[in-house]
């Protein structure tokens, strides 16, 4: 006997919660956007297509997976879905966040940075042109 899609998607969140720290909120979560990823995949099975707006379930798998909201030329805000170069401050206020709470609630490591990869990657270069991490060390040495 087929298993129901419930059942599918209690497994599915045991397996993801077996692997990754989740809060009673995100589990509940996870399994909700489960059921409804199953559900409208078994209907495009039986050909009653589900219409979705594609921007929402694209936020919606980037929060089950926050690392993949930093990507190569854009950061995507899992609060609102807006894509910035960054995520600044400002904008995290307008959500009632500051950097430290975003990250804790979508499980993002302290170090990760929030914004996009060119971005980290033509800062990091021209950091180490001019040298700050020498200059950091010898600060750090003296005092």
């Amino acid at each position: 006997m087929p298993k129901s899609l419930t059942e599918m998607a209690v497994e599915i969140t045991v397996a993801q919660a077996s692997h990754a720290r989740m809060s009673p909120e995100e589990v509940d979560q996870f399994l909700s956007v489960t059921f409804e990823r199953l559900r409208a995949m078994k209907e495009l099975e039986e050909g009653k297509p589900e219409v979705k707006e594609v921007v929402k379930e694209g936020i919606e798998s980037l929060r089950l997976d926050p690392l993949k909201s930093v990507q190569r030329n854009k950061v995507i805000c899992l609060e609102c879905g807006r894509d910035l170069r960054q995520l600044s401050n400002a904008h995290l206020r307008s959500h009632g966040l500051t950097v430290k709470e975003y990250r804790r609630k979508w499980g993002l490591p302290t170090r990760f940075p929030l914004a996009a990869k060119t971005l980290v990657a033509k800062r990091k270069k021209v950091a180490r042109e001019k040298g700050f991490g020498e200059r950091l060390k010898k600060a750090r040495a003296k005092g």
